[in-house]
C-alpha cells in the first residue's frame, strides 16, 4: 500500500492534511493516477461544479487505470455516479423516502432499537460500541426501511465492508472478495425486488417499484443500485459517525462535560463531530475538461479526489480548525458533500446519531475506554472510523 494510506495515517490523517493544504493543495499522485484537492474552497468546487466535474467514472486515458477496479465495485450506485438529467430524476424519486416528515416519524422506533441494543450490556458494565451498538443500529433501521429481515445484518456487514474496502484497489490492494460481495448483495436484492413486484409491502422497495415521475419508472438497475447504496452508505457512515462522536467526546472531557450539563448542545456537538472527524473522508470526481485549480492544470478525463476530511480542518475556513468545540457556530462543514450530490440520507444520519448519543449518555454513566490499546482504523481510506471501541461504564 502507498505510504499515504498506512494504518497510522488512516488513524490520524490530519497532520498530513495540514501539510498538504500549505504546501501542495492540489497534488497529482502518480502511483494512483489521480489528483488530490485539499483546501476547503477547492474541495467544495470539485464536489459542486457539475459542469466541470462529473460524478461518473469517466473514460479519459488519465482516469482509466485509476478507476477501473473501484468502478466495478461501485458501478451499482447510480444516483451518486450519474449527472443530470438522470441524476435529477433519480434523486427526485428516492428523496420521497427522506422527507423531514418521513424521517421524523422514525424517531420512536430508532430510540426503541437503541435501547434494545444496550439492554444486554447494562449488567456487565462493558460494551464494544462499534460491534454491539453503532454497527447494528443503522443496519436494523435501513433493513426495516427496505423491508428486509434485520437478522441478515451479518451478511450486510460483510458486503458493505467489502464494497467500502474496494476503494483500496486504487492503492494497489485489489481484492476479489469485493466484487464477489457486490454480486452476492445484488443477487439478494434482486430476489427481494422480484417478491415485491408480486406482493408489494409497506416498505421502500415497494414504494420505489411503484414510483413514477413524468412516465419514467425506475429501472430494476436503478432500484438495485439505490438499495446497495443505502445499505453501504447508510451503514458505514452512520456507524462511524456514532463511533467517532463517542471517541472524540471521550478524548475531550471538558466538551463531554459541557454536553452532559446541557443536552441541548447535542445537535451542535454532532455537527462538530461531522467536521472534526468526518465519517467520509473523500469523494471522487472526473474532470470533464482541462481545469485550472489551485495553481495546477488538471487534464480532461483525470480522476480527482476531493478530500472532505481535509477541507473540514481548513484554517482558512474554520477558526482553530484542529480544536474540537461543540459550541462552534457557524459550522459550514461539508461532511455530507455539497451541491446536487449532497447526501440524501443526511437527515436520517443526524437523527440516528442524536438518538443514539442521547441513549448512550443517559444509560452509560461514567463512560470511558476499557483499555488504551491502539485502535484499528475502519477498512478503506474513504471512510474514517475505528473497527472496535471497547468501553466500560458504571452499572
Amino acid at each position: 500500500m502507498s505510504v499515504l494510506f498506512t494504518p497510522e495515517l488512516l488513524r490520524n490523517p490530519y497532520p498530513m492534511y495540514d501539510q498538504m493544504r500549505i504546501g501542495q493543495p492540489v497534488f497529482y499522485m502518480e502511483a494512483m493516477k489521480f489528483w488530490s484537492v485539499f483546501r476547503y474552497e477547492d474541495v467544495r468546487t470539485v464536489l459542486s461544479d457539475q459542469a466541470r466535474f462529473s460524478s461518473g467514472h469517466g473514460n479519459g486515458s488519465n482516469s482509466e487505470s485509476a478507476s477501473d477496479k473501484p468502478a466495478q465495485a461501485n458501478s451499482g450506485f447510480s444516483i451518486i455516479t450519474t449527472d443530470p438529467p438522470k441524476h435529477t430524476m433519480l434523486r427526485s424519486l428516492v428523496s420521497r423516502a427522506f422527507t423531514p416528515k418521513a424521517v421524523a416519524a422514525l424517531e420512536p422506533r430508532i430510540k426503541q432499537i437503541a435501547n434494545e441494543l444496550l439492554d444486554p450490556f447494562i449488567p456487565s458494565g462493558q460494551i464494544d460500541l462499534i460491534r454491539d451498538f453503532s454497527y447494528p443500529l443503522p443496519v436494523i433501521v435501513i433493513a426495516e426501511l427496505l423491508g428486509i429481515p434485520s437478522e441478515d445484518r451479518d451478511r450486510f456487514k460483510h458486503w458493505s465492508d467489502e464494497v467500502v474496502a474496494s476503494a483500496n484497489a486504487i492503492v494497489g490492494e485489489a481484492n476479489p472478495e469485493s466484487q464477489k460481495a457486490l454480486m452476492e448483495m445484488h443477487a439478494y436484492f434482486r430476489e427481494i425486488i422480484a417478491k415485491r413486484r408480486i406482493h408489494p409491502q409497506d416498505d421502500l422497495i415497494s414504494a420505489l417499484l411503484l414510483a413514477e415521475e413524468e412516465q419514467q419508472q425506475l429501472s430494476e438497475h436503478d432500484i438495485l443500485a439505490f438499495c446497495s447504496l443505502l445499505l453501504v452508505a447508510g451503514n458505514e457512515t452512520t456507524t462511524n459517525l456514532i463511533g467517532n462522536a463517542v471517541l472524540t467526546l471521550l478524548e475531550h472531557p471538558i466538551e463531554l462535560e459541557k454536553l452532559l450539563k446541557d443536552p441541548l448542545l447535542l445537535p451542535s456537538a454532532i455537527e462538530e463531530v461531522l467536521r472534526y472527524r468526518s465519517p467520509v473522508q473523500a469523494m471522487f470526481r472526473t474532470a470533464k475538461e482541462e481545469i485550472q485549480i489551485g495553481g495546477q492544470t488538471i487534464p480532461a478525463g483525470s480522476r480527482v479526489v476531493a478530500w472532505i476530511g481535509s477541507a473540514n480542518r481548513d484554517e482558512q475556513k474554520f477558526k482553530n480548525a484542529n480544536t474540537f468545540d461543540i459550541t462552534r457556530d457557524p459550522n459550514p462543514h461539508i461532511a455530507f458533500g455539497h451541491g446536487i450530490h449532497f447526501c440524501l440520507g443526511a437527515p436520517l444520519a443526524r437523527l440516528e446519531a442524536r438518538v443514539a448519543l442521547r441513549v448512550i449518555l443517559d444509560r452509560l454513566p461514567n463512560l470511558q475506554r476499557a483499555n488504551q490499546e491502539m485502535l484499528h482504523p475502519a477498512s478503506g481510506f474513504i471512510v474514517h472510523g475505528v473497527e472496535s471501541l471497547p468501553l466500560r461504564f458504571q452499572h
